[in-house]
């Protein structure tokens, strides 16, 4: 990690962020890890909003000597995976390590030099590392009530998971981390992102990276803020999305599977055998699962009524979302995501 030439790449496939764009590419330019160790890569999948043309106009006031190198291209597979691997072909010889980031999370000016410093620690121990992942928080803003509601519904123990939305509070190894420092050498050595997977592809990514021997950590101690949806109806749809990849890459790695994730698919099952058998049993589970949403939504009264029913509601949406997903993804190819 040198500083003479630039060491770290922050890869950002956007589509269609104009809204926060700016934001985020101002919280990496603003970074307290030295200009010339650090340049930022914006891959456009196609935007049809003012995405491109802001990063652009960023890139032409930008002063070369205050702020790292940043550079716009097109990424004409559209996808995550699709712009991350062209990236990856084409970094400077320098480049040695790659930041996972996307248009619509910000990170505060530490960032990158924590990572650093964190990773530099682990490393003396764990010389196999490959990824070092961070924690992902919400802006706990009260600008959109529906972003408020998720948010809040992330934070619930049957809202959260053990991937990118993860609570957890100490360092350690993962199978999952999150928006992740990687080392270049070992994407390389497993050949990059898989692109059949528009979405979970950093999940497959993982699982391909520890099957080679390489470890991945997580830390609490470095986060970035991320943009939540803003509607029930994308909020559902993202549900979906997650259920029907999740399904995807556990055909492929069946020792991913969580099997927390699938409770409300066996609920659903078990209470339909129940109606089948014994109808009258089978109010059971479901005045049980409803006395978990609403005990869910009173852990939320401090936020208002508005919460207090809104959290229950966003749970259901995801559990349903999700459960669709995961028996969706048996049978269909995966396409575009619709969900923003």
């Amino acid at each position: 990690m040198g500083p003479s030439e630039p060491w770290l790449a922050t890869v950002l496939p956007v589509l269609n962020e104009e809204a926060h764009i700016e934001a985020c590419v101002n919280s990496l330019l603003h970074q307290s890890l030295p200009a010339n160790e650090h340049i930022i890569i914006v891959m456009d999948g196609g935007s049809t909003d003012a995405t491109k043309d802001i990063v652009q106009s960023m890139v032409r006031d930008l002063n070369q000597d205050k702020h790292p190198t940043l550079l716009c291209y097109d990424n004409p597979g559209r996808f995550v995976p699709h712009a991350r691997n062209l990236a990856l072909q084409n970094l400077p010889d320098s480049i040695t390590h790659i930041l996972e980031f996307n248009g619509h999370i910000e990170a505060d000016e530490e960032h990158l030099m924590k990572l650093k410093t964190i990773w530099t620690r682990l490393e003396i121990n764990h010389p196999n590392i490959a990824g070092l992942g961070c924690r992902v928080v919400g802006y706990n803003t009260n600008d959109n009530l529906v972003e408020s509601i998720i948010d809040s519904t992330l934070e619930n123990p049957l809202g959260g998971s053990s991937g990118q939305f993860a609570v957890f509070d100490s360092e350690g190894e993962t199978n999952v981390p999150a928006f992740t420092f990687h080392l270049r050498s070992a994407l390389e050595a497993v050949g990059g992102w898989d692109e059949s997977f528009l979405t979970s592809q950093d999940s497959d990514l993982s699982m391909r990276l520890i099957k080679a021997g390489y470890t991945l950590f997580r830390t609490p101690e470095v986060e970035v803020k991320m943009r939540r949806r803003t509607s029930f109806k994308s909020w559902f749809l993202m549900s979906h999305r997650y259920g029907f990849w999740r399904t995807k890459v556990l055909l492929k790695h069946p020792k991913r599977i969580v099997l927390r994730e699938f409770l409300p698919l066996f609920g659903l099952l078990g209470t339909i055998l129940l109606f089948i058998e014994h109808p009258t049993y089978a109010i059971v589970p479901i005045a049980l699962y409803a006395a978990v949403l609403i005990l869910s939504g009173l852990s939320n009264w401090r936020n208002g009524v508005r919460h207090l029913i809104g959290v229950p509601f966003a749970l259901l949406l995801l559990h349903i979302g999700f459960t669709i997903g995961l028996v969706d993804g048996l049978f269909r190819k995966g396409g575009a995501s619709q969900d923003r």
